[in-house]
């Protein structure tokens, strides 16, 4: 009798053990959620505008920080699909070393990541991933500005760090390729090189 009971606690044991494992893997069909804080640092030459009654002067695109957010599925264990963005971000804008005002930047992102330890028993989960971005511009305070929309790609390095069954800590960092032309008054005088990097940390919840 005390050997059935022991069989059958060791049995309860090691299903409990591989249950909790799995939890730790990444999985097909699985859905994760993640947010946090990301900083976002500009390329520090951000181009040069062609400004009528004033003549070509250097644009530059202060560094700013914000909120961050990410949904994502995985097809396999190992490949996935994710849309990720941030808040709407103030930044500052200062042209030939004077301020004109402040315009506000949000992105998209639609990006296809690699898991390379997905399916695997690990706490520690890295991932690669590239896509496209899309920048939306909005909120210019000089009258007349209009800096337009991006197009362009993205790709991003990042791993989550498991803590409790289907919650992980989260970093990453991203560059993504955004150019957009600069117009004032409708004509264009030139383009705003962003190229921004971004360095995020936050939570990822996986169900």
């Amino acid at each position: 009798m005390n050997q059935h009971r022991f069989l059958t606690a060791a049995l309860l044991s090691a299903g409990a053990l591989i249950a909790s494992q799995a939890a730790l893997a990444y999985q097909a069909g699985e859905v994760f959620v993640r947010g946090g804080i990301a900083q976002t640092d500009v390329k520090s030459n951000n181009g040069d505008l062609d400004v009528p009654g004033v003549g070509v002067a250097r644009l530059d695109v202060s560094d700013e920080r914000g909120l961050y957010y990410g949904l994502g599925y995985l097809f396999t264990d190992q490949f996935g699909i994710e849309l990720s963005g941030q808040e709407k971000v103030e930044h500052d804008l200062t042209l030939g070393g004077g301020p004109i005002g402040s315009v506000d930047r949000m992105p998209v992102n639609l990006l296809v990541n690699y898991y390379p330890l997905g399916g695997m028993d690990s706490r520690v989960q890295p991932y690669v991933g590239a896509g496209l971005n899309y920048t939306r511009f909005s909120g210019e305070e000089l009258p007349g500005l209009d800096v337009r929309r991006s197009y362009g790609v993205i790709g991003q390095v990042g791993v989550d760090l498991a803590v409790a069954q289907g919650v992980m800590l989260n970093g990453f960092v991203s560059y993504a390729d955004v150019s957009a032309d600069v117009r004032l008054g409708g004509d264009k005088i030139g383009e705003a090189k962003i190229d921004p990097m971004t360095i995020g940390g936050g939570i990822t919840y996986r169900f």
